[in-house]
């Protein structure tokens, strides 16, 4: 019995499927993240510091209640706390169940009371009451890591001493193919190489705008975005 053949006809699902075309990942270079930062720059002009603040103590607390909270719901929050603890050697004397249920809708409340506390403390009786402008001396208070000082150097001392790392700027960064890191230090050593001293703390705002507005994480708007023809990762 002769072998059936198929007939010609249009092709099946599994033909269709072919590799989509990606773009090839170039090596990160000054000159590429000169051309990012540029266009970064164009389209979010009033990019800034998201958490209000009036002090860099302000900031300092604002930033430790900022960690696994939107910076809207920390910014609800920080009016009437600032209001009634002024100072830190004030909310060094707080009582913890009042603080706590001051912050309570930032989440993790008990723990940010605890590190809220004991950074006062350490700021109002080691410190004479000033937040320190030092990497080296910000890291050593309670509650404060290299993100939370870089936060409060950059932005309320005006010193680029390094670059901050949350969520948005590490997945945008990588996908511009900035880093192939996943741990924000090493996000932070392979940026620093790229951009100028000088650029540091704008960058951070500009990537978290981007990362907000256009390059999110479940689904990133890469037939808007104005980088997505210097961006490896675009799915145009």
């Amino acid at each position: 019995m002769p072998k059936k053949t198929r007939a010609p006809g249009p092709e099946t699902r599994s033909e269709k499927r072919r590799p989509r075309a990606t773009k090839r990942r170039s090596r990160p270079s000054p000159e590429r993240a000169a051309e990012i930062y540029a266009r970064l720059v164009e389209h979010y002009p009033a990019a800034h510091c998201a958490l209000d603040f009036k002090t860099p103590f302000q900031l300092l607390v604002a930033t430790i209640l900022s960690a696994q909270c939107t910076d809207k719901r920390v910014n609800m929050v920080t009016p009437a706390l600032f209001k009634r603890y002024r100072t830190p050697a004030a909310m060094a004397e707080a009582k913890p169940e009042e603080l706590e249920e001051m912050i309570k809708s930032t989440g993790f409340f008990r723990n940010k009371t605890k590190s809220l506390l004991a950074m006062s403390r350490a700021v109002a009786e080691e410190h004479d009451g000033r937040v320190p402008d030092t990497m080296e001396a910000l890291v050593e208070l309670p509650g404060v890591g290299r993100k939370t000082a870089n936060v409060v150097l950059g932005n309320a001392y005006n010193k680029n001493e390094g670059i901050v790392v949350d969520t948005h700027v590490g997945r945008v960064s990588a996908r511009l193919g900035l880093t192939n890191e996943i741990d924000p230090v090493k996000v932070e050593q392979d940026l620093v190489k790229l951009f100028p001293r000088e650029q540091w703390t704008l960058l951070a705002h500009l990537l978290i705008e981007h990362g907000r507005r256009i390059c999110e994480a479940r689904r990133p708007k890469c037939e808007i975005c104005f980088l997505n023809d210097v961006c490896p990762s675009s799915r145009v």
